[in-house]
């Protein structure tokens, strides 16, 4: 039995290389990047001979792509600012050695925010499933939040993956804009609008939902942060949304 690992990335020189670092161990690595502009591939060589450029066609598809070039009998799937810990690694070595009746693995996420682990605001223990049987499991065609779809029991990790979201808040400020726009268009290909009141309410409720009702003032002031950032997120998604469904009035897209 063999592991595959799957990353794509785009400008990500800044936390390859741990990524990779973390999986040397794997029987096959493959990167597929989206046309970075600074040493991310270049770094990705000294790591695997398997680094491939391919034009952006969302995080479903472009995972589907990096997929479909895997060989091994198991699939850790990982996005270029997660990484795997040394207990992680021997559990999923354990998988491959002994077997599984499950054909996905879930397993919780621990995430850092601006330098800090979060253990609050829905942020813990954020289960993800990552590791899976090759030709059970592909991801949805969602531009954004995609979701891995197994065909097939999970089972259950406890150990997690690390990983670190946000360095600094002209990061946070920089994804924003592009997850928020990713996410409204898939959500206008899916018949769905929005107004300014229905904008301006989800984004009072993902403020509360994330610092009061999942306890996000319990992790200090970046519980604070990441409570707005969630609020604006959703705001201006909802508004993005309202604008492609305008935007057959005179043509253009306002988003």
């Amino acid at each position: 039995m063999t592991i595959s690992v799957i990353v794509i990335t785009k400008n990500e020189e800044a936390n390859i290389s741990r990524c990779l670092d973390s999986v040397a161990w794997a029987d096959e690595v493959v990167v597929t990047d989206s046309g970075s502009t600074d040493g991310t591939v270049n770094i990705a060589r000294q790591f695997t001979s398997h680094v491939y450029i391919e034009a952006w066609h969302g995080f479903g598809p472009q995972k589907n792509l990096a997929l479909s070039r895997a060989t091994g009998d198991w699939v850790l799937s990982l996005d270029a600012d997660e990484w795997v810990s040394e207990e992680l690694r021997e559990a999923l070595q354990a998988i491959e050695r002994v077997g599984s009746h499950h054909d996905g693995w879930s397993m919780p996420r621990s995430s850092i925010f601006c330098g800090r682990f979060m253990r609050h605001s829905g942020w813990w223990p954020d289960h993800v499933v990552r590791f899976f049987r090759r030709g059970k499991a592909e991801f949805s065609d969602d531009l954004v939040h995609e979701r891995l779809v197994v065909q097939g029991t999970i089972g259950l990790l406890k150990t997690p993956l690390l990983h670190e979201t946000y360095r600094s808040l002209d990061q946070v400020i920089e994804r924003m804009n592009l997850y928020s726009q990713l996410a409204a268009r898939g959500m206008h290909a899916r018949g769905r609008r929005s107004s300014v009141p229905a904008s301006v309410a989800r984004g009072l409720w993902a403020f509360i939902r994330t610092y009061i009702l999942r306890a996000g003032f319990l992790d200090g002031r970046e519980g604070f942060m990441v409570a707005v950032a969630t609020a604006e997120s959703t705001y201006y998604r909802y508004l993005k949304l309202m604008y492609l469904a305008e935007a057959g009035r005179d043509g253009e897209p306002r988003t």
